[in-house]
């Protein structure tokens, strides 16, 4: 029986709290006045859209799954006023920003690694947000302080990303996320080997 780390995706209940893992990459909130906003993003597979939306369920938020302009999967919300924390937590004037206090936990980085997490030149890739170059010093900090050190790579490289290599840091990573959904299992931090 493996023992879980008290950061794990497994300890914590679900909450709305936990789709800033979607805004550590590209995600995007959009205020409504003072009183609402939407989550969105897009990636790069239908599958982690459907992933996605069923984590979004299992917080009480309902999604609509579409494509963007370029044909991309988009999932998006509603304007919602339970977002509207997420929204101001994550913005400063007009600009995202990583909030003063967020905590990497792990269902946090189970959301960012279903986003847009995968494997990239021996290493493993969490996004980063090309729109919001601010936010990719803070999240390698905390990503640090969460005992994953990462190097930060650039768009040449396959990014913006943080890159985690090394059994030992990638073990971790999968501690806290937990087991990858079915479809996840080939882009997840530990594959299978059988």
């Amino acid at each position: 029986m493996r023992q879980l780390s008290m950061f794990s995706a497994e300890v914590y209940p679900a909450s709305v709290d936990d789709l800033a893992g979607v805004l550590c990459g590209h995600g995007q909130l959009v205020s409504f006045g003072r009183t609402a906003a939407r989550l969105s993003v897009v990636v790069d597979a239908e599958w982690r859209a459907r992933l996605l939306a069923e984590e979004c369920a299992l917080r009480g938020v309902a999604v609509e799954l579409t494509h963007s302009e370029e044909g991309h999967p988009l999932l998006r919300t509603a304007f919602r006023a339970d977002l509207i924390a997420l929204a101001n937590a994550w913005t400063r004037g007009a600009v995202k920003a990583v909030p003063t206090g967020l905590r990497l936990d792990g269902q946090t980085l189970r959301l960012w690694a279903l986003s847009g997490g995968d494997w990239s030149h021996a290493g493993y890739l969490l996004p980063l947000d090309p729109r919001a170059p601010d936010t990719h010093e803070p999240l390698a900090e905390l990503l640090t302080d969460t005992g994953l050190r990462a190097s930060q790579i650039g768009i040449r490289a396959g990014g913006p990303g943080l890159r985690l290599t090394g059994r030992g840091r990638l073990a971790r990573l999968a501690e806290l996320i937990g087991p990858a959904p079915e479809p996840a299992a080939l882009h997840w931090p530990l594959r299978s080997t059988a």
